[in-house]
């Protein structure tokens, strides 16, 4: 068995092509980018503007391992793997966290031989778009504390502020703090709560914004509290004349990055909202920068269907005028043992019982993507401990459920392992027969919309609220939002709210703990089970293993 390098070890030995020559080949001049360095730049807006030219594909999955299963190693392969075809390909991806590398998770610049590079500069500060928004997010917190401790003209309650605060990185104590201590000279003491920069709206806002006055309308949107009394009404970020100062801050963050494969094909990387705590999916200005100069546009959006998928179609989708015409739902035989029953420690070991057990975990995911009236390809994301039974038993089944089966081996053999995959797609936009359309109507009542998911995406009975999350609910249609998509939170390993309840369960019921508005983003945040939008360090972070040395290489980074 041939032993693959780490990741870092193999991005580190890539030959990169001069970012300008990669720009070339989208057609792009040296005045409609701004280079960052050598291997990244910024694209112009402008870029996004024009005509359509391209044909939309979403990269989704099954519900994963804690390990990931590879969705955006496929998305990065199956992209080398069409270029490698001599077709005008490129993809679409978010931008990494900074709490998920130096946590569990890892980055997500892909893996193995299927990665996008300078893979260091992509997992840390890349282009400084996430410390932009991290930025903004803090401006608007500081005016908003200044106000009160300036007299409080517009009458917050400081009991029903909504705005937190963010930072980039996983730390748990942050969860719930009290702010505003040590006296009259310090501001107005109160409680208050950190988010992870993915979970922030300002993240959510920069990925759905279409242009410079589109981004600062939508900030000026942004709900950051109400006012005291029975009949309450909400404050915004443009009473608080924040707007402006924000859109700054994040002028050169609205433009799409361009960077390239480990095969030195175009690739875009822009914004970086988490799938299962915000809408999961990168920015609407990159997949229209995309569209506008290539012929095919592969995308992702975070974790299984029931996730990133269902928030890409009902909320990205809608929002944009986006048409995507394939899906391809990404499958691994560990995940499927996983979802079958099997011992998480032993998913390197064959178990066709517990394979099987677990195949019904993909025809929901299948399932899912159809009712949207897009066509779908499974692709078989291969790991070095997977039989060729295991492997037969999945594109049997898959084929039963009467879609296209690829094996994908992009990690091991980079484009070359994807171009099954790639002639799938191909195959599968050659037939046509997309029809999409979301799932439900925005103008239905918010318990309808989130009842309809949870019914046709997850397969539930339907959904209970805690007595805040009622509350909320009936204030927000007061106000005038209730005919906005739902953005659901939840764990990413079930379709469940409990994330120990795996395969496809049936007769279960999600419950809303709370609900947040993110009226910039435009949608209404319907929070499910224990998830949280400030994570924690697991017992050993990643963090531990990672060192720089001496002449600035670095080990450790995944």
């Amino acid at each position: 068995m041939t032993t693959v390098p780490s990741d870092i070890e193999i991005a580190q030995r890539a030959c990169m092509r001069p970012i300008a020559d990669v720009a070339a080949e989208l057609g792009l001049s040296s005045d409609e980018i701004d280079p960052y360095g050598k291997y990244k730049a910024k694209i112009d807006l402008e870029v996004a503007q024009r005509p359509a030219r391209g044909r939309l594909v979403l990269v989704t999955g099954i519900n994963p391992t804690t390990a990931g299963e590879g969705k955006s190693t496929t998305l990065v392969g199956v992209t080398q793997a069409l270029q490698r075809m001599g077709k005008s390909a490129v993809m679409c991806m978010r931008e990494p966290s900074l709490g998920p590398v130096f946590g569990m998770k890892g980055g997500a610049a892909g893996g193995g031989f299927a990665q996008v590079v300078p893979m260091e500069d992509i997992n840390l500060h890349f282009t400084g778009d996430f410390h932009a928004i991290s930025s903004a997010h803090a401006l608007l917190a500081a005016l908003l504390d200044n106000h009160l401790a300036q007299g409080n003209s517009l009458g917050l309650d400081v009991r029903r502020i909504t705005w937190p605060r963010a930072i980039d990185m996983n730390d748990r104590v942050l969860r719930d703090v009290v702010i505003g201590l040590g006296g009259v000279a310090n501001g107005i003491p109160r409680q208050d709560r950190w988010v992870i920069v993915p979970a922030s709206e300002v993240m959510a806002i920069v990925a759905l914004a279409t242009s410079r006055e589109d981004l600062e309308e939508r900030l000026g949107r942004i709900i950051v509290g109400s006012t005291a009394g029975a009949h309450r009404k909400p404050v915004y970020a443009r009473d608080l004349k924040a707007e402006g100062a924000m859109a700054l801050l994040l002028k050169d963050a609205l433009r799409p990055n361009l960077v390239q494969t480990l095969e030195g094909g175009p690739a875009l990387l822009h914004a970086g909202p988490f799938g299962n705590i915000a809408h999961g999916c990168n920015s609407v200005m990159a997949t229209k920068t995309g569209l506008a100069l290539a012929d095919i546009v592969l995308t992702e959006a975070g974790f299984g269907s029931d996730l990133g998928a269902e928030k890409f179609f009902d909320i990205k989708c809608r929002m944009a005028g986006l048409n995507p015409e394939v899906a391809v739902v990404v499958a691994t035989v560990r995940a499927l043992k996983l979802n079958g029953g099997a011992n998480k420690k032993e998913l390197d070991r064959e178990d066709l019982g517990a394979l099987e057990r677990g195949l019904p975990n993909l025809q929901a995911h299948i399932e899912n993507v159809r009712q949207f009236g897009v066509p779908v390809v499974v692709a078989i994301n291969q790991f070095t401990s997977d039989t060729e039974g295991e492997h037969a038993m999945v594109a049997d089944f898959a084929a039963a459920q009467g879609v296209p089966v690829a094996q994908c081996d992009v990690w091991a053999r980079g484009g070359e392992g994807g171009i099954q995959l790639a002639e799938e797609i191909l195959a599968a936009l050659d037939r046509g027969g997309s029809n999409f359309r979301p799932l439900y109507d925005v103008k239905l009542p918010i318990r309808e919309k989130i009842d309809t998911i949870v019914r046709r995406v997850y397969g539930g009975e339907g959904a209970d609220y805690s007595a805040k999350a009622d509350r909320t609910i009936d204030y927000l249609e007061s106000i005038g939002m209730g005919e906005t998509p739902v953005c659901m939170a939840k764990t990413q390993y079930s379709f469940t709210d409990d994330p120990t309840r795996l395969g496809r369960p049936r007769d279960f019921r999600i419950t809303i703990n709370e609900i947040h508005p993110s009226s910039g983003a435009g949608f209404v945040v319907a929070q499910a089970g224990d998830i949280m939008t400030m994570p924690g360090l697991p017992k050993v972070p990643a963090a531990e293993s990672m060192s720089i040395a001496p002449d600035g290489s670095i080990t450790g980074l995944s």
